[in-house]
């Protein structure tokens, strides 16, 4: 099973001061999903990926009440942020990014 030791390198290459608590939270909030290659990455060009990263993460777990527009944009602005990961991009570090961007990681 997956741990925050896994993915706190590549959360840290975004944000420095990364908690490794935090991260473990995302992990075990993740669970079964981190063991399959695709479904443990985010494909920023897959409107429906997108979609689910909006409803599933932001509205249901962390109970955002920003409108779909506004999720959309911070949505955007992550995908924008790891460009440069090639392809597609870590769901855990993904995550995190939305969690920030939203100040919601304190309620993970």
């Amino acid at each position: 099973m997956a741990s925050a030791a896994d993915f706190i390198e590549n959360v840290r290459k975004y944000r420095s001061n990364a908690s490794e608590d935090t991260v473990g939270k995302i992990v075990k909030h993740l669970g079964i999903a981190l063991q399959n290659r695709d479904s443990s990455l985010v494909s920023c060009s897959d409107q429906s990926e997108l979609d689910r990263v909006r409803e599933s993460w932001c509205q249901k777990k962390l109970g955002s009440d920003k409108s779909d527009d506004e999720l959309n944009a911070i949505i955007n602005d992550v995908c924008a942020e790891m460009a440069d990961e090639k392809g597609h991009k870590h769901r855990v570090t993904f995550y995190y990014l939305v969690a920030d961007k939203l100040d919601k990681l304190i309620t993970l």
